[in-house]
């Protein structure tokens, strides 16, 4: 669904797009406890988005683009440091150098047994978020502030538009 959001949504919520100033899309996180490396890739993204804020989306396009790296069997030997680590090299491909430090550090564990890293508050916050919406299904679109049950992942333009076309007045 990145991929439509780029290609479809995203012109035409834009400045000059049909859609521009009457729609906003806000993109929120979706860990999903059953993949053991979900968390870690929402921390890199939480952790791009602190550091260099402009990158979160390129990051995330780059990070779908990458994703079979870090499904369950290809990561399954990989221990969480390592893994961080591979995400640092990947966020280094899009954020500025001078800012990998930083996002290195936001992943780094804290000083107590289980105090977690530097973006744990903002990991919490989102899983707080779709807890409370009942979110269970990634991707979940609302609308207005509710669950759109009708949209899917498999939407292209052809749908998206009609449904744009049946809820907001031009």
């Amino acid at each position: 669904m990145a991929l439509t959001i780029d290609n479809v949504l995203k012109p035409l919520f834009s400045k000059g797009g049909k859609y521009d100033r009457k729609v906003k899309a806000v993109f929120r996180l979706q860990v999903q406890p059953w993949h053991a490396t979900s968390t870690l890739t929402h921390e890199a993204g939480l952790a791009v988005l602190r550091t260099s804020p402009e990158n979160f989306w390129p990051f995330s396009l780059l990070l779908f683009k990458n994703q079979t790296d870090y499904f369950d069997i290809p990561a399954s030997t990989l221990t969480p440091l390592q893994t961080r680590e591979k995400l640092a090299l990947l966020a280094a491909e899009i954020i500025p150098a001078d800012a990998v430090e930083q996002f290195k550090g936001l992943l780094t564990l804290k000083g107590s047994p289980n105090g977690g890293v530097g973006v744990t508050d903002d990991l919490k916050y989102n899983i707080k978020f779709s807890r409370q919406n009942s979110i269970h299904v990634s991707p979940t679109v609302l609308w207005d502030g509710l669950v759109a049950h009708e949209i899917s992942s498999s939407w292209g333009e052809k749908e998206w538009t009609a449904f744009l076309g049946s809820k907001v007045l031009v």
